[in-house]
C-alpha cells in the first residue's frame, strides 16, 4: 500500500496522517488493523474496555493511542469524542458470537450479549458524526456477516443484531449524503458494510479493505457492501 497521495479527478488524500479509531480494537482483528494502519501513516486510537488488552496492545504497538472505555456506555463515549476531537475514520470491531440450539436455543440472555455491539454503533457512530462530517475525507466501515442474507435458526439472535448494525450503518451514510446535499458541496465521507462468513483468517483483508477507502472517492464507497473471503 503507498502512503502517496492518490488522484482520480479531484484529489483525494490518503490514509496517512489520518486519525483512526478503532472501537473495540483489542481483538486479533483490532490488532492486525492497528499494525496496517500505523504501517500505513495513519494515527490510530484503539477503543475498549479491557484495560489489561489496551495495555498489551500499547506495548506490543508503542506509537498507537489507546483509550479505555466502555462503548456500550452513551456517556462514556460521548467524553470520548470530546477527548479525541477532530478524526477521520472508525472501523467498529466490537462484536462476538452466541448461538446453537435452533429456535428454542435462542435465548433473550444470548440476544444482549449480542446487541452490545449494536448499542456500541449507535454510540460511536453518534457521538463521533460532528466530527466525522467535519473531515474533508471521513471512512467509517463496520463488520457483518454473510448469515445477514441467510438466517439460520441456531444463529437467528446473531443474525437479528447483524441485520440492524447493517441498516443503521446505511443510515450513517444517507446521513453523510443528505449533509453534502444539503450544503451543496461533493460527498467526502463514506460509511461501508464488509460482510464475512467468520473474521478469522480475514484480518488482514480486512484492515487493507478498509485502509484503501481513502484511496476511493466518497460518492463511489458510500452505503456499499463488500463481501471479504
Amino acid at each position: 500500500m503507498s502512503d502517496d497521495v492518490t488522484t482520480r479527478g479531484d484529489r483525494v488524500p490518503g490514509v496517512a496522517a489520518r486519525t483512526v479509531l478503532l472501537a473495540g480494537g483489542t481483538s486479533e482483528a483490532g490488532r492486525v488493523a492497528a499494525r496496517v494502519l500505523t504501517a500505513a501513516g495513519a494515527h490510530v486510537i484503539v477503543a475498549a474496555r479491557d484495560h489489561v488488552a489496551l495495555d498489551t496492545l500499547r506495548e506490543t504497538l508503542p506509537g498507537v493511542r489507546t483509550e479505555q472505555c466502555d462503548l456500550t456506555d452513551e456517556e462514556a463515549v460521548a467524553g470520548l469524542a470530546r477527548q479525541v476531537g477532530a478524526l477521520d475514520g472508525v472501523l467498529h470491531l466490537v462484536g462476538g458470537w452466541r448461538g446453537g440450539g435452533g429456535l428454542a436455543g435462542q435465548t433473550d440472555a444470548d440476544f444482549r450479549v449480542l446487541e452490545a455491539s449494536l448499542t456500541a454503533l449507535r454510540h460511536v457512530s453518534r457521538a463521533f458524526d460532528p466530527a466525522l462530517r467535519a473531515s474533508d475525507a471521513a471512512r467509517t466501515a463496520i463488520v457483518s456477516s454473510t448469515a445477514v442474507t441467510r438466517p439460520l435458526a441456531g444463529g437467528a439472535n446473531y443474525a437479528a443484531v447483524k441485520a440492524a448494525a447493517e441498516a443503521w450503518n446505511r443510515a450513517v451514510a444517507h446521513g453523510f449524503a443528505k449533509a453534502a446535499r444539503d450544503a451543496d458541496e461533493p460527498l467526502r465521507a463514506a460509511a461501508v458494510t464488509y460482510r464475512v462468513k467468520a473474521l478469522a483468517g480475514l484480518e488482514f483483508a480486512l484492515a487493507d479493505a478498509f485502509a484503501r477507502l481513502w484511496d476511493d472517492d466518497a460518492a463511489a464507497v458510500n452505503d456499499t457492501v463488500v463481501t471479504l473471503g
